[in-house]
């Protein structure tokens, strides 16, 4: 198709020079390309002539065919960009690294989306894989969380919103544990304890480890994801973070830590372009559905109560 459009377009400039200059060569190129198209063709297709050059009878028959190939391509190309636009319009794919938000998000989204939205879920426990996902164009929008300390390694290009900036993240015991009898616990407490992290959660150990040296202490920690972790918790082997929209469970305690040494701020990227007012409501319904997720959590709606909160009057859309 790109030799299609050479020879049209020396047809059309009537000349080499100007048809060069049109398609952004040099004439020489330009020359060397239309002799390797007359030898595939297997003759002449232009006179040159010190005015210019003219159409030989092949070269008009080659250029009937080839403008309405040239044409078709040129709407089918069109068209086939205006149906792409239009699933886009009724598609949201959403990213995402774990939240006690998600369901009612999901729920709030199909009930505010136009009918027929098809809406997609990838769960990730790398916020940085995410965002990569979301900057080639994988996904729609990418909810993450950042630790504090650990930046993410943003691609260039995206845009983005806050939906929390400090989410205070709290800690996971038995519910027999001796700091379990506190309604806030410190981090000294839990010296002697094995510390659960997930290694696999972008900022996770670094953040963790940065915490417990700044409060002088040393305890074990082991490696694994945090389903796993939640089986020893329960039985006392282990302590671990957790975010504090967890909700209660009679084998486990969630306790705030004193002054809040661990956290993570919530974020909601996109790449730029068209659909900001759907962004501006994928936003609103994630602020919803986390304040909801919030206020479920009883440790955490005290702590929003403590803490007074903006959260604790933000209106559900």
């Amino acid at each position: 198709m790109r030799h299609l459009r050479v020879l049209c377009a020396i047809a059309d400039a009537g000349s080499l020079h100007k048809a060069a200059r049109r398609l952004g060569m040099s004439q020489p190129s330009l020359t060397t390309q239309l002799r390797r198209i007359e030898n595939a063709l297997g003759g002449e297709l232009f006179l040159r002539e010190r005015t210019g050059c003219r159409p030989t009878p092949l070269g008009r028959t080659v250029l009937s065919r080839a403008r309405p190939l040239i044409a078709g391509l040129s709407a089918l190309v069109t068209e086939t960009r205006a149906a792409v636009a239009r699933a886009d319009d009724r598609r949201l794919r959403i990213g995402s690294t774990a939240s006690r938000a998600l369901a009612g998000w999901l729920r709030r989204l199909r009930q505010r989306l136009p009918d027929g939205t098809d809406l997609s879920l990838h769960m990730n426990v790398s916020a940085n894989t995410l965002l990569r996902m979301a900057a080639a164009g994988h996904l729609d929008v990418a909810f993450v969380h950042e630790v504090e300390g650990c930046p993410l390694l943003v691609p260039e290009g995206l845009e983005r919103r806050v939906l929390v900036e400090r989410e205070p993240q709290f800690i996971s015991m038995a519910r027999d544990h001796p700091a379990a009898a506190a309604p806030v616990v410190d981090l000294t407490d839990l010296a002697e304890d094995r510390w659960m992290v997930d290694p696999t959660v972008d900022g996770e150990w670094d953040g963790l480890r940065r915490v417990l040296t700044a409060a002088g202490i040393d305890p074990p920690v082991l490696h694994a994801d945090y389903h796993t972790a939640t089986s020893l918790i329960v039985v006392g082997e282990a302590v671990a973070p957790c975010q504090p929209t967890s909700g209660p469970r009679d084998d486990m305690a969630i306790r705030p830590l004193r002054d809040d040494p661990l956290a993570v701020r919530l974020l909601l990227y996109r790449r730029p372009g068209p659909g900001a007012e759907t962004f501006a409501l994928v936003y609103a319904e994630l602020l919803a559905a986390y304040r909801e997720a919030a206020l479920r959590a009883a440790a955490y709606r005290q702590w929003l109560l403590r803490n007074k909160s903006p959260l604790l009057h933000t209106p559900a859309a």
